[in-house]
């Protein structure tokens, strides 16, 4: 009985561990001051021309999808990409996504896209995985289309952890 109880024990805790590890979120402080929370960026599109970073930003009022494209435009020229992010779910609708900021980090060697969530958006983006992305990467080959072959689920996965940490219910039927 003492061993199966202490089997029971080690599976709890390891299950914990796992769920816990699953929410690793990052944040760090933005040049006006504000906090900005994140996940590591998830592959979701790679080739030996091109690949696709994406993950989940928010500062807890607003949740934003960040793009790490490669390669990426010349500062000069990336600072153009103004253009709406649209993102196909598989649940065969697609979403357009307003371009909030682009920006260049660690010494210009990443290019991040910020593109906003609409906040009725944010149920279909914790349940569906995602499926393309369309992005117009001005000043190169126009429209881009990622179809996602790697960790499909990691927008679903990082919403989920930010709105079961700020305290939101998922609702269905919205």
């Amino acid at each position: 009985m003492k061993r199966i109880s202490f089997a029971i024990l080690v599976f709890v805790i390891s299950f914990s561990l796992n769920a816990t590890a699953q929410c690793d979120v990052k944040n760090r402080v933005q040049a006006d001051g504000s906090m900005m929370y994140y996940f590591e960026p998830a592959v979701f599109y790679s080739t030996k021309s091109k690949s696709l970073k994406i993950n989940i930003v928010t500062d807890k009022e607003h949740y934003f999808v960040s793009l790490q494209p490669i390669p990426f435009p010349p500062k000069q020229e990336g600072k153009k990409i103004k253009d709406d992010l649209v993102i196909h779910l598989n649940n065969n609708k697609s979403y357009k996504l307003a371009h909030y900021d682009t920006q260049y980090r660690r010494n210009d060697s990443i290019m991040q896209v910020l593109y906003l969530i609409d906040e009725k958006d944010i149920d279909a983006f914790s349940k569906f995985e995602a499926v393309l992305a369309e992005i117009n990467m001005e000043g190169t080959e126009f429209i881009r289309d990622y179809a996602f072959k790697l960790h499909k689920d990691a927008i679903v996965q990082q919403l989920k952890c930010f709105l079961k940490g700020d305290g939101k219910k998922e609702e269905s039927g919205k």
